[in-house]
């Protein structure tokens, strides 16, 4: 079959279209045909070499975390799905490879497709949703009526996550460029920040929950002043904390090592009695069986930018590294 294969660990280096052999089936596993992959920074991430760290990949190997498709084999052990059914998921880590024809998926990630949207739609959610889920049920157990600051409201997870908030009943902030207005406000934000024009710790205070996104120190610094004591704030980009560290299993040097990575932001935190939590998202097809009630239910929408071809997958790739894409970025293998 074909992929796109990883060959060395290298931000200047291209994805490989390759022939490949077909995966093996194992007694828990459910084979997928797939249909679309979801492209996400993570992607770019991995093949960059940036979590080797902590997720260390063997070159060479098929790239791609999310997808959708239909189940053609499933194991001797398997029992929530059958041949035919039409699946999503965001496959676990060290199981990745979904830029590809097909994929063995561990049961237990996969959850069956929302009937009212496409493969492509589908492709791009479980990702950015289960990130969402994670950040905002899971770890920040936000409720009706509180205030959350979503950064990058424009961006993959922040389309899913305005809408997640508001079908939660919180009062959502945001931030994006004045050309991406309508469309946060369109998904539910209530209070819209310009980026390029506003400073986002000026105008906000007292929030319970930030979504945080961003890379800058300062910013980082910034978002957790805005949260009122005993708030919480949850990072997608770090600094990882021992706790995370512990989570995924790795050795007391790692977690020692991560714990002098978030001294300066938990230090922040604890000085203004705030929480600081580092989130790397995990497969859970148990949580995406919820999000495709909410998206069944009309609660919350897929935003796609682009569709690339399959045999543009280093394009697609590219143009979500550019930051200009608003929404998903999906690619069709069929």
């Amino acid at each position: 079959m074909k992929a796109f294969v990883v060959k060395k660990h290298s931000k200047k280096e291209a994805l490989h279209l390759t022939e490949v052999s077909e995966p093996t089936l194992n007694d828990n596993e459910v084979l997928v045909q797939i249909h679309s992959a979801g492209v996400n920074l993570l992607d770019s991430l991995i093949r960059n070499g940036e979590f080797k760290i902590f997720i260390p990949y063997k070159t060479p190997f098929v790239n791609g975390h999310d997808m959708a498709g239909v189940v053609m084999k499933v194991g001797a052990k398997v029992s929530k799905f059958k041949v035919g059914d039409e699946v999503y998921s965001r496959v676990s880590d060290y199981r990745i490879g979904t830029f590809a024809e097909q994929i063995a998926v561990h049961e237990n990630d996969l959850a069956l497709k929302p009937k009212n949207i496409s493969m492509e739609e589908a492709a791009s959610i479980p990702l950015v949703g289960l990130t969402a889920w994670q950040a905002l049920v899971e770890i920040a157990n936000l409720k009706k009526g509180q205030k959350v600051f979503i950064q990058a409201g424009s961006g993959g997870v922040g389309t899913f996550a305005i809408q997640l908030a508001k079908h939660l009943g919180a009062f959502v902030a945001t931030t994006t460029s004045s050309a991406n207005t309508a469309l946060v406000k369109s998904l539910g934000a209530d209070l819209v920040i310009d980026y390029k024009t506003q400073n986002f710790v000026d105008i906000l205070k007292d929030y319970d929950v930030v979504l945080h996104s961003n890379r800058e120190a300062k910013v980082l610094a910034d978002s957790l002043k805005i949260l009122k004591a005993g708030g919480t704030l949850v990072s997608l980009t770090g600094p990882p904390t021992p706790e995370f560290a512990k989570e995924i299993g790795l050795g007391w040097h790692f977690q020692m090592l991560m714990r002098l990575l978030s001294m300066s932001a938990r230090g922040k935190a604890k000085k203004l009695n705030v929480n600081f939590k580092f989130l790397f998202m995990r497969a859970e097809g148990n949580q995406l069986s919820e999000i495709t009630k909410l998206i069944e239910a009309g609660k919350i929408r897929p935003v796609i930018d682009k569709v690339f071809p399959f045999e543009q997958t280093n394009e697609a790739l590219a143009y979500v590294e550019s930051g200009r894409a608003k929404g998903k970025v999906v690619i069709k293998m069929r």
